[in-house]
């Protein structure tokens, strides 16, 4: 049986020398989020892809949502520590979520710079990487796993 600290030890173990504590894969990031109410997903996506592509279907007191750039013009968000700040806690585990895995990388390193102690980077983010289309939402990701989620 899986349980949130086997899930935990193997986020941890993936680590290849993050400045945060380890990555999930989606399921890994459903389970813990099922198991345990106290686990919050950090979306770092600009409030424009969550509206427009769509979100992770979980509570809302475990959704929290934090741009690390804005939308339009995809500026750094510097009040990503402080709104960070208003939406988590120092010793609460933080899984970020993004669109492929790359901002939500970056957002878990910030957050632990800042106090945070049990980050992890949701690996492939919400969408995964693009097909031979060009598309996402089928190579990799939260949607592809068929992990439950609201579409715009």
């Amino acid at each position: 049986m899986t349980t949130i600290a086997t899930i935990l030890e193997q986020a941890r173990a993936r680590n290849q020398g993050w400045p945060y504590a380890g990555a999930v894969t989606p399921a890994e990031a459903q389970a813990l989020l099922l198991a345990d109410a106290s686990v919050k997903l950090i979306d770092v996506r600009t409030n424009a892809e969550r509206d427009w592509v769509g979100r992770v279907a979980i509570p809302d007191t475990q959704h929290g949502a934090v741009q690390w750039s804005t939308y339009p013009g995809g500026v750094a968000n510097p009040e990503f520590v402080a709104q960070l700040a208003a939406q988590a806690q120092p010793d609460q585990v933080l899984l970020f979520l993004c669109r492929s895995g790359v901002r939500s990388r970056h957002a878990a390193k910030l957050a632990t710079e800042n106090g945070y102690q049990q980050c992890y980077d949701i690996l492939e983010g919400f969408e995964g990487d693009k097909d031979g289309a060009g598309h996402r939402k089928s190579v990799g990701g939260w949607c592809a796993a068929g992990l439950p989620w609201l579409g715009a």
